[in-house]
């Protein structure tokens, strides 16, 4: 089998959401992410990028089209944390995030790994908010 090039990278995750617009607030206003493009696609679609302030991969925000996209909404990994928003500053983090309205499910845990908090977006998904020891 050829081997794939070094180059490629993790680039954007789509993340299915009910409206553009609440989804674009609560990333960008709650969480402090980028917008980085809001295009019309017409036909009531859009292509919504929006991305960490401290770089790396993107979200496309996708609007559920169809009974089986709008039932995957909020459950896209089937319980589990789909994704983990690392940070330099836990603790600062971690009350700007109250402070803005995240609701976390936990309290912070510190493992041997680093300090972890786990906590919803506006849908129900889980992220790890994670500060990696070292």
């Amino acid at each position: 089998m050829p081997k794939l090039g070094m180059t490629l990278r993790l680039a954007t995750v789509t993340l299915v959401v009910a409206d553009y617009d609440a989804a674009i607030q609560f990333y960008r206003d709650t969480l402090g992410f980028t917008l980085i493009e809001d295009s019309d696609l017409g036909g009531g679609k859009r292509w919504v990028v929006v991305a960490p302030a401290g770089g790396g991969a993107r979200l496309l925000l996708a609007q559920a089209d169809g009974p089986a996209q709008q039932a995957a909404i909020g459950n896209q990994t089937g319980g589990r944390v789909m994704g983990l928003i690392q940070t330099e500053d836990f603790s600062g983090d971690h009350r700007s995030m109250v402070a803005n309205g995240v609701q976390f499910l936990e309290p912070p845990r510190h493992e041997a790994y680093g300090s972890v908090a786990v906590f919803v977006d506006l849908y129900g998904n889980k992220w790890d908010l994670i500060q990696p020891k070292g």
